[in-house]
């Protein structure tokens, strides 16, 4: 695991989920699935589980993650279904990989990890894919990458679905896996920024 990818908090060691997936990646990753196990709702507390399944060269390996507004950070209260799918991805990559240490997804409350964070889900995906594009932690006309309260709007959205199939060639289905294995979430999920910068690399046929 590179170094880069292990942070410290509270005189305690955590891998970030970009290290575990870029460390999957090199070791022959095939496939992850996800399966949402709990719709949150009253009944039940508010508490989203899901299921990862990470397939490598050596096997299959599953993880159960869950998430409530008494687990995570408050900005992360509308995310509550994504964070869920994080954390099982991050416990099935944990496992896949051979590495102890916990991922910094996992924690819960204040120790979560921001939104303008967030979209280090997929960075080694987009590294390994597309390495022009700059690391996520950096900031691009005041607004910083990642999650963030504005999301894609409408107009975005209309341009990557029809630059996808008029350029490349590609449904919908497509479109939305293609957006999944980079960012972690749908189109109709991403940040204005996310947007427009997947549009970009759908303009440069960067995603396959």
């Amino acid at each position: 695991m590179k170094k880069e990818f292990i942070i410290e908090r509270q005189g305690k060691h955590f891998v970030l989920y970009a290290g575990l997936l870029e460390e999957a990646h090199s070791q022959g990753l095939k496939e992850i699935t996800t399966t949402l196990v709990q719709l949150p709702n009253p009944d039940n507390g508010g508490v989203a589980v899901c299921q990862a399944v990470v397939e490598t060269e050596r096997g299959r390996f599953s993880g159960i993650g869950d998430a409530s507004h008494e687990n995570v950070a408050p900005i992360m209260r509308q995310h509550i279904i994504r964070m869920a799918e994080t954390r099982a991805k991050a416990r099935a990559l944990r496992d896949a990989v051979n590495v102890g240490v916990t991922a910094l997804e996992e924690l819960g409350g204040d120790d979560d990890v921001p939104p303008a964070n967030a979209g280090n889900m997929a960075a080694s995906q987009q590294l390994r894919t597309v390495s022009a594009v700059p690391a996520h932690n950096e900031e691009r006309d005041g607004e910083p990458r990642g999650l963030g309260p504005r999301t894609a709007t409408e107009k975005q959205l209309k341009a990557i679905f029809a630059i996808a199939q008029s350029g490349l060639n590609l449904s919908r289905t497509d479109v939305e896996a293609k957006c999944r294995d980079i960012y972690g979430y749908p189109p109709q999920e991403l940040s204005r920024w996310e947007a427009s910068q997947f549009i970009d690399l759908l303009k440069q046929d960067k995603v396959a």
